[in-house]
């Protein structure tokens, strides 16, 4: 006797059924109208939409027209849910050169739907990219990212994102007057990131913001004639920083890594991805609450006496001075270490003696100079647990 299956999904609240279509593709999402009765227009309440090169993969002239429609169905018609998030992927072509899509009519209907989340790969445009003005006064956005494929993103002189919680800038061109705008107008931002970006002709890259709790900067910074790039952060809540940043042309290193290095005093977890000469003649802050520390080295290059006027020797050394209450060190070095750690007859900075318990060394390269560093934290961290 032939046993029928119950279709228990199917029996499932409509606004369940609706949570669970937003974590597929859109496509998929869409076939499963074919399902049933019950399933024909679920798809147009999902919370979260994506428009990626998948999605246009199989349209032809023929067909791309039922597609624009099928979008401004899905979008822009009246009593829709509110959105919980929305993403324009790469391959999305946003000037219309080959099917003329309403891109920017597509991002205006997800922000009056309320949305939350919007992350948005802005590619197809020229060297300053424009996008709708309404994107920086909605009130409802929560996150922001926005990939700006080397391009320079115009920030208008009215921006106000008062709920706006996260922020992320990657691959964009940084103009230090429209970033400081937008920041200064971001009242609640807690995280904030700025991903392979590039700053040219800025003279600073101001940072003022009071909630700010996680930051990531990882820029190269371009110096032309007698610009002088500086970036300043005022971020008293601060609690975790990544840091890459590399400096080409720069006529004040010193300068500009003092800065940057006393705007993130307040952290308690610092990853580092530095240059060396740009930390090389830093002034270094105490980093009190400083608990975890992750350096990766690109130039190793130390040679005791070398580095700073206090004698203690390697930049390293000399920073866990200035992290008296460090709990775990994590080291990744790109390049073989050249410090010779045997001779460094400094003062033992009181976080080996006190407080570290777990010390990493990642790409560790066998050779005479790392086996003298391990051996240098080996003889001098009173606490060790693990290594």
């Amino acid at each position: 006797m032939a046993m029928c299956s119950e279709d228990r999904i199917s029996s499932l609240p409509d606004h369940i059924l609706c949570h669970i279509l937003s974590f597929l593709p859109l496509k998929e999402a869409v076939r499963t109208s074919i399902i049933s009765t019950k399933w024909r227009y679920l798809f147009a309440s999902i919370s979260t939409i994506e428009f990626d090169r998948c999605l246009l993969s199989d349209l032809t002239d023929r067909n791309v027209d039922s597609f624009k429609n099928f979008v401004d169905r899905l979008l822009k018609f009246p009593d829709q849910v509110s959105l919980d998030c929305f993403r324009l992927s790469d391959g999305i072509p946003w000037d219309g050169e080959d099917h003329d899509f309403d891109v920017f009519g597509w991002i205006c209907a997800a922000l009056c739907r309320g949305v939350k989340e919007i992350h948005l790969y802005l590619d197809y445009f020229g060297y300053v990219l424009t996008v709708p003005a309404v994107l920086f006064t909605c009130h409802s956005l929560v996150t922001l990212k926005l990939n700006a494929a080397c391009r320079k993103i115009y920030v208008p002189s009215d921006v106000c994102l008062g709920n706006l919680k996260t922020l992320q800038l990657r691959n964009s061109v940084v103009d230090g007057d429209s970033i400081h705008r937008l920041i200064s107008n971001c009242h609640v931002l807690e995280d904030l990131a700025f991903i392979e970006c590039h700053l040219v002709y800025a003279s600073a890259l101001n940072i003022k913001t009071p909630f700010l709790k996680r930051f990531v900067l990882d820029l190269n910074v371009i110096e032309f004639g007698d610009f002088n790039n500086v970036v300043v952060i005022n971020a008293p809540n601060l609690e975790k920083a990544d840091i890459s940043i590399y400096l080409f042309g720069s006529s004040d290193r010193e300068t500009s890594a003092t800065h940057l290095i006393q705007g993130i005093c307040t952290v308690r977890s610092l990853n580092l991805t530095i240059d060396d000469v740009f930390f090389r003649t830093c002034r270094l802050p105490i980093f009190h609450n400083l608990i975890e520390f992750e350096i990766f080295h690109n130039l190793i290059e130390f040679e005791y006496g070398g580095l700073g006027s206090n004698g203690r020797g390697t930049w390293l050394v000399e920073f866990l001075h200035c992290a008296p209450n460090l709990n775990t060190l994590t080291l990744n070095f790109l390049v073989v270490v050249e410090t010779q750690w045997k001779v460094l007859h400094m003062e033992v900075p009181s976080c080996l003696s006190l407080h570290l318990k777990e010390i990493k060394i990642l790409n560790f390269k066998g050779n005479m100079r790392m086996f003298e560093m391990i051996s240098y934290f080996l003889d001098n961290a009173m606490v060790l647990e693990s290594s």
